[in-house]
């Protein structure tokens, strides 16, 4: 068992060409338009969106529970799509493809009837463990959880996160190199949401856990996330690692990720966004930017957070004068290492904007 996990370039949740269509009363709903994803071993990947951008569907189309309609599934080297053929056979392969993926649920989906060591021995009793090993490596992993003390409760005697924390334990159940989450964290308070993601990234790290999440929550996506992907209509608008994104000039969910407002004061004014991390943050580049060209520089507003594990800092800043004044300024920033968005587009030059990108 690994003592850390370490992302590496090797593809362990692949979709091509996903498509989900819902077929109700003579109506068709597309829920998912061709969707190509594609999740390193050992990250955690986020899926962000409105409701009814296809979240839901992804995921559960990802370990065969909802069937796509067109596309393929690959987990771990093994296409699931074609397992779900009908007939015994592929019934029990598929079975056994889904014992390597954990899911864990908004709404945690706990028998109530059961104490917590036998929701988290249920998925090992459908696996065929003899008893003495099913509590074994329940006792185990609630003890990872943090629960060892309640194995045996009731779930009407745990809080939402306790509550989760065996939700989790039981996906942990079959040793599985992926763990699914379908909005985990949305029913419970910030606090509790903090815990639960914390948990999620310790286990990603002890375990070697590969995890794909889908949220509608950035901060979900800013606390624990390595890459990420924002859906709009059934389709993936954009992707990448968080630390591209955040240097991918327009990126909405870079800006999502890390918001920063401030209004220009007047018309002859070039707004930028300046992003930094790393050494960046440290240098006194808006001082120097002053000094050298002689500008009076106004920020406007600054913020800076962790996000995805990476310090990140963003000010919004206005230089007197229209674009194509302070192109040179400009250029100066992006010479830094900077990442410079220009987001006053009163008084932008598209051309110029193109050339001084290059």
């Amino acid at each position: 068992m690994p003592a850390h996990s370490t992302v590496t370039e090797t593809p362990v949740i692949t979709t091509s060409g996903l498509t989900k269509v819902y077929r109700s009363r003579g109506r068709e709903v597309t829920a998912l338009d061709g969707v190509d994803l594609h999740v390193r071993e050992g990250e955690v990947y986020g899926v962000i969106g409105q409701s009814g951008a296809g979240k839901s569907s992804l995921i559960r189309c990802v370990n065969l529970l909802e069937r796509p309609t067109a596309g393929t599934v690959t987990v771990a080297g093994q296409d699931l799509t074609a397992l779900a053929g009908r007939g015994p056979r592929a019934s029990k392969e598929l079975r056994r493809a889904r014992s390597r993926i954990g899911m864990v649920f908004q709404h945690f989906n706990l028998l109530s009837s059961r104490t917590v060591q036998d929701n988290v021995e249920l998925p090992l009793e459908i696996l065929g463990k003899s008893g003495k090993e099913r509590s074994r490596k329940a006792l185990e992993l609630l003890d990872l959880v943090g629960l060892a003390d309640k194995a045996g409760a009731y779930p009407a005697q745990l809080s939402g996160g306790q509550k989760q924390r065996v939700g989790i334990a039981r996906a942990l159940a079959g040793d599985p190199k992926v763990l699914l989450s379908d909005e985990a964290t949305s029913a419970l308070d910030p606090e509790t949401t903090r815990s639960i993601l914390q948990l999620l990234r310790d286990l990603n790290r002890q375990l070697g856990l590969t995890v794909l999440l889908i949220t509608h929550e950035m901060d979900v996506v800013k606390s624990v996330c390595d890459s990420a992907a924002l859906m709009e209509n059934g389709r993936i608008v954009e992707s990448g690692t968080v630390t591209d994104l955040l240097a991918t000039p327009g990126s909405e969910l870079a800006t999502a990720l890390f918001p920063v407002t401030g209004e220009a004061a007047g018309a002859d004014r070039t707004v930028v966004d300046v992003t930094f991390h790393g050494e960046s943050a440290t240098q006194p580049v808006i001082s120097q930017l002053a000094r050298t060209y002689n500008v009076d520089v106004s920020i406007l507003g600054a913020a800076i957070d962790t996000v995805g594990g990476l310090q990140v800092g963003r000010m919004r800043i206005e230089l007197p004068g229209r674009f194509e004044d302070n192109v040179v300024p400009i250029g100066f920033l992006r010479e830094q290492g900077l990442q410079i968005d220009v987001v006053d587009n009163r008084a932008q030059a598209p051309a110029l904007l193109k050339e001084d990108a290059k």
